[in-house]
């Protein structure tokens, strides 16, 4: 007991005690706290995921089983200007195969196609990968070893895709086998082939079925139809296919179609469209493809695990056909004028000439509307709808051939057909003057060269009108020589006109052209020293003779057509338009905007929107020098002596006069390239027409009647082949 009498309390076993430090308890409330707020957020996921949320995952789990097969739309008619049909869509049904029908074999078969095929493009890989680092090595040298060149040319041989066959159809697959060697007499094609269609099919898309043949024909779809249960897994589907009624007819201007490419998807044009879409491939396809294509349909197909399909009827949303496109073609005259060709040149190979190819266009000079165009050799655009061989494609797409249009491509000289531009050119310089006379002989010399008329013609001296009208080549070559030391006064009025300039028609490509000038010289001149330094040669032949400067005689022969002059036919016609619109407004003209697009209509003829070409440039000119000019070739299609007049004997001139120009273009070891261009005057239906053969001799002989056939046609005229003289250029 202590002093005061008051008891301790005891203290604790365990060393001094009492109530727990206040850290420790505000500790257990915020671990609590987070507890009990990490509960509640679980809580609150799992309701939102189940009760809010719960059928919007249950419907993605669906799709993610589902997968979506594209419905070609059909495409959109190509009209004439009159709503006849150039190229339309018809239905019919496609021969499918359900792969899940088939032997599990042809799954395996597939499956070792697919491991080849990998391996193949695994390869083409590293090979290309080699062929760039050790083009990157050679870089920058001076001399590369012949070793060297050897390695590296064996490098770009192996630098290709490895053909990959597919295998054969397992012993196993036996009842697969027996439906092939059924099927195949029906839809005519061999038992392999469908084999092969199968596999590549799988191998592209496993949970779609597969087109072997899209247009079987009416017996083959009938007799599948009443027999459906003698062919398992077989099934017919409806698909577009494009159809072109005229064949051959202006096929590079229409262009063809077919699936797009996997490169093809990354260009703007086809921005969006599903993978094995069918496109435009060529020409007016491609170039109003976006209004011609439609909106395609799509079909769900159910899949299991394995990505097979599971027969599940699913909901699908149908196509939408695409827009019409209405032409500037006059239908009739294109026939006409694809007739006429073919004429000209039959009738040249008879003469003996080689007579290999041509091309023609006929414009409506005011408005640029094109009304018929061509190219000879042709192709029938009706091959693209179905497969073809390698032998028919490398046929179609190796060199100038059938796919190649040289009516805006073409890269040719014109021969006298410029001499109207070089004729207003040295007028409106200064260069000459109308009444001027000269020109005399078969040829003159310049500069110890011989620059002489076709055929050595010793011609008199003459003035402007005269020499159109006979075509002096003598004349115009002196008219060369004196543009010279006037500047490029030529060059600048050929461009003025259409020449040597893009003509933006609404095609997918054209051909810019060549008016030679100092400029381009020594560009050329350049590149010719470039090349010869890279690929070590001696001579890349880009020029006559590599390294000169400019002289007289490059002027002297632009003069008259020849030379380093390129052009083609739909070039010369917006020339010879920009003239023709001149001479009838008092020298007040322009440069009109070629183009064969004119509407577009919806799948029920409705005008949706008018395509609109406004003209690319005005141009003035003095009308008394322009009348000189319209006169010399006028009498050169009219008066007695002219180079066309007899082409022309019995014509209307009083009606429908004729502007008319001959032209033969010399080619190095070759036969001459005829030419014709003209205009015939008309004030509701004027035309302009170019028309060139290649190896066709002089232009009177076959360029200018084929013109003629084409004008009778176009004003309703009797339709005679009549060959001009074979001594006029």
């Amino acid at each position: 007991m202590s002093a005061t009498g008051r008891l301790q309390p005891a203290e604790p076993r365990g060393g001094r005690g009492g109530a727990p430090p206040p850290q420790l308890g505000l500790r257990v409330a915020i671990l609590g706290s987070l507890a009990l707020a990490m509960f509640a957020i679980i809580f609150f996921r799992l309701w939102y995921l189940q009760v809010l949320t719960g059928e919007q995952y249950v419907h993605e789990a669906k799709v993610n089983d589902q997968r979506v097969l594209s419905i070609p739309a059909p495409r959109g008619e190509i009209l004439d200007r009159s709503g006849k049909p150039i190229a339309y869509s018809s239905t019919t049904n496609a021969v499918q195969i359900v792969p899940g029908a088939l032997a599990a074999a042809v799954r395996e078969q597939a499956a070792v196609y697919q491991e080849e095929l990998t391996a193949a493009q695994n390869e083409y890989a590293q090979a290309h990968e080699r062929v760039k680092q050790y083009e990157s090595q050679l870089s920058g040298r001076h001399t590369v070893t012949r070793a060297e060149r050897a390695e590296l040319h064996s490098l770009r041989r192996a630098d290709r895709l490895r053909l990959v066959g597919i295998p054969s159809l397992p012993a196993s697959a036996a009842s697969t086998r027996h439906l092939f060697d059924r099927l195949a007499p029906i839809i005519h094609l061999s038992p392999r082939l469908i084999d092969e269609r199968v596999i590549a099919g799988i191998t592209k898309l496993p949970y779609a079925p597969v087109t072997i043949k899209e247009d079987a024909g009416r017996p083959a779809l009938t007799y599948l139809s009443e027999r459906a249960n003698e062919f398992p897994g077989v099934r017919q589907q409806p698909v577009a296919i494009r159809t072109y009624p005229h064949g051959e007819m202006a096929a590079q201007i229409l262009g063809h179609v077919g699936q797009v490419s996997e490169p093809e998807l990354k260009l703007q044009a086809f921005r969006g469209v599903q993978q094995g879409t069918v496109v435009g491939q060529g020409g007016l396809e491609y170039y109003y493809d976006r209004y011609l294509r439609g909106t395609p349909g799509a079909e769900r197909v159910q899949v299991n695990a394995a990505g097979e399909p599971i027969p599940v009827a699913l909901p699908s949303t149908e196509p939408i056909a695409g827009h019409s496109l209405r032409l500037t073609i006059d239908l009739g005259l294109e026939l006409e004028a694809e007739r006429a060709l073919r004429q000209g040149i039959s009738q040249a190979q008879a003469a003996g000439k080689p007579a290999d190819a041509g091309a023609y266009v006929a414009m409506e000079p005011r408005t640029g509307q094109i009304l018929a165009i061509g190219s000879y050799p042709s192709f029938d655009p009706n091959e693209f709808a179905k497969p073809l061989t390698e032998p028919q494609y490398k046929a179609l797409t190796e060199g100038a051939g059938a796919l190649y249009d040289r009516a805006v491509e073409g890269q040719y000289p014109t021969g006298s057909t410029f001499k109207p531009i070089t004729a207003m050119a040295a007028l409106e310089a200064g260069v000459i003057t109308p009444n001027e006379v000269f020109g005399p002989g078969p040829c003159i010399n310049v500069g110890g060269e011989n620059f002489c008329n076709a055929g050595h013609a010793p011609l008199p001296a003459m003035s402007l009108v005269e020499a159109l009208k006979v075509s002096s080549d003598t004349y115009f070559f002196e008219v060369g020589q004196r543009a010279n030391s006037h500047g490029e006064v030529i060059q600048e009025k050929a461009r003025e006109l259409g020449v040597g300039v893009p003509s933006e028609i609404d095609l997918p490509e054209e051909f810019t052209g060549v008016v030679p000038d100092r400029q381009w010289l020594a560009k050329r001149n350049q590149e010719e020293a470039q090349c010869k330094r890279e690929r070590h040669l001696p001579s890349c032949g880009l020029l006559a003779e590599p390294g000169a400067p400019w002289t007289v005689g490059y002027n002297m022969q632009l003069a008259v057509g020849q030379g380093d002059l390129l052009t083609d036919p739909l070039q010369m016609a917006l020339a010879y338009s920009a003239l023709a619109n001149a001479y009838t407004h008092e020298g007040h003209g322009w440069v009109p905007h070629p183009h064969l697009g004119l509407q577009i209509d919806d799948s029920n003829g409705a005008l949706v929107q008018a395509l609109s070409f406004p003209p690319l440039r005005r141009v003035n000119l003095n009308a008394g020098d322009l009348s000189l000019v319209m006169d010399g070739i006028h009498e050169a299609a009219s008066q007695p002596g002219g180079t066309s007049a007899d082409v022309w004997a019995g014509w209307n001139q009083e009606a429908h006069p004729v502007f008319g120009k001959t032209g033969t273009a010399q080619h190095e070891g070759r036969e001459d390239q005829s030419w014709y261009m003209c205009y015939i005057g008309d004030k509701a239906h004027p035309i302009v027409i170019a028309v060139t053969v290649e190896q066709g001799g002089f232009g009177a002989e076959t360029a200018a009647p084929i013109a003629r056939l084409i004008a009778a046609k176009w004003f309703g005229a009797a339709e005679k082949f009549i060959a001009g003289s074979s001594k006029t250029a």
